[in-house]
């Protein structure tokens, strides 16, 4: 006989130094790092990572190519250890599309810091893989497949750890019979390492108010497929992105393709999320992207093997919150140091967890405990973080400001200055509405519309999202939380046309009109893909995205 909510037994703790939330590049860098700071001083640090994704790398999506200025200090040997971190960067180019046309920029007018000579494209999944082995070598326990749900608090407010989800409870919010209680990890510090819009960082920045006197935070949607390619296609260390073609001039995004491996080629699209016109669909925009003369012979012959969707922090670094709180942290894009014009953040997220495990390793020592790792906060706002994302810190309002033709020209122009000039311009220019807010009414917007997918080179959405691997246990709650039934079909449909059929690349959302009847929201929760676009761009606020039961999600392979 299952049990009633009320009858739940207590949740079983245990004790660590610290905890981390997350086995991405943030959350492991920090949990390596402790552990080599430990055995430095001939001490012990006990520190546990939790991880939502079935297996380490299962909720890693990225391009990805990668600065390796972050790696290089973690793990100096990184090369004699097998990183897979394999084929270098040996041509960068970058276009500007028309519908039928692409017109290479020169290399040579791009700022220094665009280069990505000396980097090196790979999966990142497959290294979270392998920096968890490193981390577990070193004695760091990692358990993949919970789901942390929940804060724990000390009588003073501060965050003493983490609960993970109860397993096993059905669709009514009820245990069943399969049911087994979460537990609570508690440590003298807690890292939330979750990646962009994480659920328990998105509560901290409200609680604490850390984003107070703050920019709004600005995202994006990454979509991306991995395809493997004809090997006469295949050039192995080619980094190529464009702008322009399919998005109009007050839309901002780019495409990226990345030949690495055997013969792979990673193909994505990041459209920003304060477009305005409720009609786009960033996904039918990607698949459009692919069929540009100058993109698609790429792919004859070739076969997708996977597919995925995130979304990625674009305020940079006037949209950074405050990155403490009492009793521990927010590392890697859960803080939002990815570089926008870069495409790149696994180094600042590796740097991140670098200085968090600094700060915390020094404070355990002191016998500190649930106060505030100000240390920390100092090294990210001074240290390589800071060189890194200062100059670019006007690239993202201009091109929201000013559309993307004059808007990158006028970035290139202040990024190149912050170059040139030590301390750079000396100004911030500042993001001005929250990505919910930046939608048109449905009557003052152009419907579009958009071609059928072929099957060959692009395909539908539904049939992508079956190459994520993605899966949820039927039976268990709604993860998608409507603080209002109702506002989807009585003031989304009306005044936006309900842009989640839209802005979802997993079709979760549908309006449905049954023959004779009112048209409904229905959400299809097993489809999502965990990318949170949802939670952000939603323009009533009215979806919440909670973590669902631990392993459930997309099950990305090579990604």
């Amino acid at each position: 006989m299952a049990e009633t909510a009320a009858e739940l037994p207590p949740r079983e703790a245990m004790e660590f130094d610290v905890v981390i939330v997350g086995a991405g590049p943030a959350g492991l860098a920090a949990a390596i790092r402790l552990k080599q700071l430990a055995a430095e001083a001939g001490s012990e640090l006990s520190v546990v990572v939790v991880e939502k994704g079935s297996a380490v790398g299962a909720h890693i999506l990225s391009g990805a190519v990668i600065d390796p200025k972050g790696l290089n200090r973690l793990i100096p040997d990184w090369k004699e250890k097998g990183a897979p971190v394999e084929t270098e960067v040996r041509d960068d180019r970058f276009y500007f599309l028309t519908e039928k046309k692409a017109l290479r920029l020169p290399n040579i007018f791009m700022p220094p810091l665009m280069s990505n000579h000396g980097n090196y494209i790979i999966s990142l999944g497959a290294l979270c893989i392998w920096l968890a082995e490193q981390a577990t070598e070193l004695g760091v326990e990692i358990y993949p497949g919970f789901a942390a749900s929940e804060l724990l608090y000390d009588d003073e407010g501060a965050v003493v750890g983490i609960a993970t989800g109860d397993m096993g409870v059905g669709r009514d919010g009820q245990p069943t019979d399969n049911f087994v209680r979460g537990m609570e990890l508690r440590g003298k510090y807690t890292f939330l390492a979750e990646g962009a819009r994480g659920s328990l960082s998105k509560q901290l920045i409200e609680q604490f108010r850390l984003s107070d006197g703050r920019d709004p935070q600005k995202y994006g949607i990454g979509i991306k497929e991995l395809w493997r390619v004809a090997p006469e296609k295949h050039q192995p260390g080619l980094v190529q992105h464009t702008f322009g073609w399919p998005l109009d001039d007050r839309t901002g995004g780019g495409s990226f393709l990345y030949h690495y491996g055997d013969n792979l080629v990673s193909v994505g699209f990041v459209l920003h999320l304060n477009y305005e016109n409720p009609y786009i669909s960033p996904y039918e925009e990607f698949q459009r992207f692919k069929t540009h003369p100058a993109i698609r012979s790429t792919f004859e012959g070739g076969k997708r093997i996977g597919y995925g969707a995130r979304a990625i922090t674009e305020g940079g670094w006037q949209s950074i919150p405050q990155l403490t709180f009492p009793g521990g942290a927010l590392l890697g894009c859960a803080a939002g140091f990815m570089n926008v014009p870069r495409i790149k953040g696994s180094h600042n997220a590796v740097l991140s967890g670098i200085a968090g495990a600094a700060a915390a390793f020094a404070a355990i020592a002191e016998g500190r405990a649930h106060d505030r790792l100000e240390a920390y906060e100092e090294a990210a706002r001074s240290g390589d973080i800071a060189r890194d994302l200062k100059p670019v810190r006007n690239a993202k309002p201009l091109w929201s400001r000013f559309g993307t033709y004059l808007g990158i020209a006028l970035g290139g122009l202040d990024m190149w200055l912050n170059t040139i000039i030590p301390g750079g311009l000396g100004f911030t220019l500042k993001h001005r509405k929250p990505d919910y807010a930046t939608l048109k009414r449905a009557q003052n917007a152009k419907p579009i519309t958009y071609p059928k997918p072929d099957g060959v080179l692009t395909f539908d959405r539904l049939t992508n999202v079956s190459f994520s691997g993605t899966n949820h246990e039927e039976n268990q709650p709604v993860h998608l939380k409507l603080a209002d039934a109702a506002v989807p079909v009585a003031i989304n449909l009306p005044e936006f046309a309900e842009p989640a059929q839209r802005y979802c690349p997993a079709a979760v959302y549908e309006i449905v009109a049954e023959p004779g009847g009112d048209p409904r929201f229905q959400i299809n929760a097993q489809n999502c893909v965990h990318c949170k676009t949802c939670d952000i761009k939603d323009p009533s606020q009215n979806i919440t995205w909670v973590c669902p039961e631990g392993g459930g999600g997309p099950n990305y392979a090579g990604m």
